[in-house]
């Protein structure tokens, strides 16, 4: 029995095949470190991870690659962005939608003084422009939003946020862990000031390396949330106040940059516009046997849309006579399916979709997943799902 990946939504599996072969060519046969030694092979690291950078920021519609920085992952991306830019006072808005990578670096600034609104979205994630204007406040100064959600990969309308931003002059904060790499975000045509990324999901590279993207002079309103060595200016105890340097004190993940370097290289020659369609009619076949299951009076409820209009591919159900959990685990253990059940780290996307304390099994599909799959999963579904449930005690 072939074993089936359906977590890509956690992180993308496989990696295409040069990303750990760069990282282990770098390990083995390179190692040096960057910013510090003043010797040939340094520099070449050096060159790889400008390069890196200019591949982010192309692919994001940023204006200059300095202005991409680094960190382990978007969640330390969006801390530094928050704790960095509100104080005391502040107001911000966001969706209801948010993963826990947003709501509790909030919460957590909430009892420092930093409010926060939630814009409401209806039972399908879905989000209405309109409804950001009743959560203005004198005090307002950013619109922080995921671009898709985690839980049932509704996509939310970031353009006309972004204009509502420019019109108001906030500021806009991205979260693009669902989407980047996969779906067309430009900074600039979106109104957006800073684009946080992780490097192991859609863009197809290792775990542990991510970062943000800056844009329209943020960085002089940033405050650092870390502090330490950069190699340069090092006469000084205080912190450069140039980019990249501000904010990526300490030794970077240079296997993880090395990684992120040759999945970008693997993204760019195969097409992001290959890899989103591909998906997506995973998504469509998904979807349509998810609808042949419950007209043919099966237990299970489809969380979110259930088109592919305007979503990713991630799709969550919850199963209506049995618990999901078990669900999830004899799909594992008798049929090598792997999902994800429970909440997602986002409470507040699920008390929206009407789908808490309870959560959903969650398939997301990547690069590598085939149409054979899609349809051996929905086989064992339907073989699930219509035994008695008296065999489940």
């Amino acid at each position: 029995m072939d074993a089936i990946y359906l977590d890509n939504a956690c992180t993308s599996f496989p990696k295409p095949k040069a990303v750990p072969r760069a990282m282990y060519e770098y390990l083995c046969q390179v190692g040096s470190n960057v910013n510090r030694g003043c010797y040939q092979r340094a520099y070449r690291v050096e060159e790889t991870v400008y390069e890196t950078r200019q591949l982010v920021c192309g692919l994001f519609g940023g204006g200059d690659c300095r202005s991409v920085v680094f960190t382990k992952n978007i969640t330390e991306s969006l801390n530094v962005l928050l704790k960095g830019f509100l104080r005391p006072g502040d107001h911000v808005i966001v969706s209801a939608m948010e993963h826990n990578a947003v709501m509790r670096p909030l919460v957590q600034l909430e009892k420092q003084g930093v409010a926060f609104t939630r814009v409401p979205c209806d039972e399908t994630g879905r989000l209405d422009p309109a409804g950001l204007e009743g959560c203005l406040r004198p005090n307002t100064r950013a619109v922080v939003m995921t671009h898709a959600s985690n839980v049932c990969g509704t996509m939310l309308p970031l353009a006309a946020v972004g204009e509502f931003c420019a019109l108001h002059g906030l500021r806009f904060f991205v979260d693009s862990a669902q989407t980047g790499g996969v779906f067309p975000l430009h900074m600039g045509e979106m109104h957006i000031d800073a684009l946080a990324f992780t490097g192991h999901k859609g863009l197809l590279g290792p775990q542990g390396i991510g970062g943000f993207v800056l844009g329209g002079g943020l960085e002089g309103e940033l405050e650092p949330l870390l502090s330490g060595g950069t190699g340069s200016v090092s006469h000084l105890e205080e912190l450069p106040d140039f980019l990249p340097d501000r904010f990526e004190p300490g030794t970077p993940n240079l296997p993880g940059i090395v990684g992120l370097h040759a999945a970008l290289h693997w993204l760019k020659e195969t097409g992001m516009d290959s890899v989103r369609e591909h998906e997506l009619a995973l998504t469509r076949r998904f979807l349509e046997g998810l609808l042949a299951l419950r007209g043919a009076g099966l237990p299970l409820r489809i969380v979110g849309r259930e088109d592919i209009a305007c979503r990713t591919g991630v799709v969550s159900i919850q199963t209506l006579d049995r618990d999901m959990a078990e669900v999830a685990c004899r799909l594992d253990e008798e049929y090598g399916i792997m999902t994800r059940v429970g909440l997602h780290c986002a409470p507040s996307a699920h008390k929206t979709l009407n789908t808490y304390p309870a959560g959903t099994i969650r398939f997301s599909f990547g690069w590598s997943n085939t149409p054979e799959e899609i349809d051996r999963t929905l086989e064992v579904l339907e073989k699930l799902l219509r035994e008695r449930p008296g065999l489940w005690i």
